[in-house]
């Protein structure tokens, strides 16, 4: 029996047909979840690159108000905040989607009328080649992934 055995192992060259059909039907399966996976992840980082660009004008026109107040003022320009100094420069958008509006991206600042002490602030943030909005009017602490869109307003 042994000496049989050793005999088909010994006659055993290659693969077979079917063999190699099936590791390159695996192979496919695995590269097709890689890249799923791979592009979920880049959307993410984009969509993740927005919402800290949303918040760094949040923060420049918390400082603005600290420094300025209040009166008069119910939003300001991403192009405003830039000439005044609260952000070093236009913040880049990221991947190949394009700029930012200055005059259209912007925070408005609300005062609540009855503690005249209270103010909210509401971020937008839109592409400048396609007038879109990657982040809809929302207040920093509701952004998420959900809310931003890559492809502008959809």
């Amino acid at each position: 029996m042994r000496k049989l055995l050793k005999k088909h192992l010994q006659n055993e060259k290659g693969l077979t047909l079917i063999e190699l059909l099936v590791v390159v039907v695996i192979l496919g399966i695995i590269a097709a979840i890689a890249i799923v996976a791979i592009g979920n992840i880049l959307d993410n980082s984009k969509k993740d690159a927005h919402i800290a660009n949303a918040k760094t004008m949040v923060d420049a026109a918390r400082m603005f108000v600290a420094q300025n107040g209040t009166d008069g003022v119910n939003e300001l320009t991403m192009q405003k905040l830039v000439d005044d100094g609260f952000l070093e420069g236009v913040p880049k958008s990221p991947g190949k989607a394009g700029d930012y509006d200055t005059a259209k991206s912007k925070v408005s600042i609300t005062v609540d009328q009855n503690t005249n002490t209270k103010v909210t602030y509401t971020v937008t943030l839109v592409s400048k080649d396609t007038g879109k909005a990657y982040i809809k009017p929302i207040e920093p602490n509701d952004l998420d992934r959900s809310k931003v869109f890559l492809k502008g307003d959809q």
